[in-house]
């Protein structure tokens, strides 16, 4: 493996950045998470990526849903949490570091998405300090083990952006069976408890139903809120495109239900796509 080793920033802080622990925390996440029978390999899942004491046990179902199949390389799409920027930023080469140890970077498959289109640029600023992707990793890393990393930051979040980022990995994917999805995403925030489970089960019942329109409308009307729902949509659009447009909602909370304070909470949802 050649090229630069990105370092993780919220370990420690986020989650456990003592190996042993956090592996320990990340297996009993999985291990409590109660999965109905999902009777094909997934293609993609939806996960958030709040702290883990926060969104963990919620991210424990969307995992242990993909622990018993192997992936040779896994895409996570995450929007940015600290910059705008009008493409999508591709880590094209390197690896991940996380307590767990590096991730590689499939440098193929991100080369191939930044020749084929002006959307993707090779630009690393982006994946300086964002956690919403590096959040997944350990979890990857332990319900997966050996995989390759095609990291993606969405800088805008539009509709006609996911469309053209679901064609370009649909085209550039020459084996979907051996490629995971993972869109990275909270869903509401900052609203009472009350408002914000109206809010969530909303998009709850869009990604049950497979209603990419009806998703994408509320988003863009305010009427529910995903701070990844562009990762989402690309994670549906590219299903559709494959025609797997089974999905099945496996967790649902929010931090009032760690905190007990329900005067203003962030809402997190895991699902599988297969």
């Amino acid at each position: 493996m050649t090229g630069p080793i990105r370092k993780a920033i919220v370990a420690g802080s986020w989650y456990p950045d003592i190996p042993d622990i956090l592996r320990d925390d990340v297996s009993r996440y999985m291990e409590k998470a109660s999965v109905p029978e999902i009777p094909d390999k997934p293609v993609a899942i939806i996960s958030p990526h709040a702290g883990y004491m926060f969104s963990g046990g919620v991210a424990g179902y969307a995992y242990k849903a993909v622990s018993d199949y192997k992936y040779k390389t896994v895409v996570v799409i995450s929007p940015s949490h600290r910059a705008y920027f009008p493409f999508v930023s591709v880590w094209k080469s390197g690896g991940f570091e996380t307590p767990l140890g590096i991730i590689e970077v499939d440098e193929g498959l991100c080369g191939r998405l930044i020749a084929s289109s002006e959307i993707f640029k090779d630009d690393q600023r982006a994946h300086a300090n964002e956690h919403a992707l590096e959040i997944q990793l350990p979890f990857l890393q332990s319900a997966l083990g050996r995989f390759s990393l095609c990291p993606l930051i969405m800088g805008r979040q539009d509709f006609s952006l996911c469309e053209d980022l679901a064609r370009a990995l649909m085209e550039q994917i020459p084996n979907p069976e051996e490629v995971l999805i993972v869109a990275s995403s909270d869903l509401s925030h900052f609203h009472s408890s009350k408002k914000a489970e109206v809010m969530d089960t909303a998009v709850a019942r869009h990604i049950e139903e497979f209603d990419i329109d009806g998703l994408s409308r509320d988003l863009e009307q305010g009427e529910s809120e995903a701070c990844g729902g562009g990762p989402i949509l690309t994670a549906l659009l590219y299903a559709r495109a494959l025609s797997r447009t089974t999905t099945k909602v496996l967790s649902y909370a929010h931090s009032g239900h760690i905190t007990g304070d329900n005067t203003s909470v962030v809402g997190y949802l895991s699902a599988a796509v297969y």
